[in-house]
């Protein structure tokens, strides 16, 4: 049960990503096609992190003030 709650939620993540920047990727290099993969794993990254920003009215905090 704890490997399938692991694949489950990369499946959920994919699935995300898929929805949001499509199935497929433009580029035709491997090495372009790894980059493209990372650039759309990376937004999809920011785009959950800020999201519940704006909803939640979160503040957040990356680093103490000196």
């Amino acid at each position: 049960m704890q490997h399938y709650h692991k694949r489950s939620n990369v499946e959920s993540t994919f699935s995300m990503i898929k929805a949001k920047f499509g199935g497929s990727l433009r580029s035709k290099a491997r090495t372009a096609q790894y980059n493209e993969a990372l650039c759309e794993i990376l937004c999809h990254n920011i785009c959950v992190v800020t999201q519940p920003m704006y909803e939640l009215g979160i503040e957040p905090t990356f680093w103490a003030e000196d």
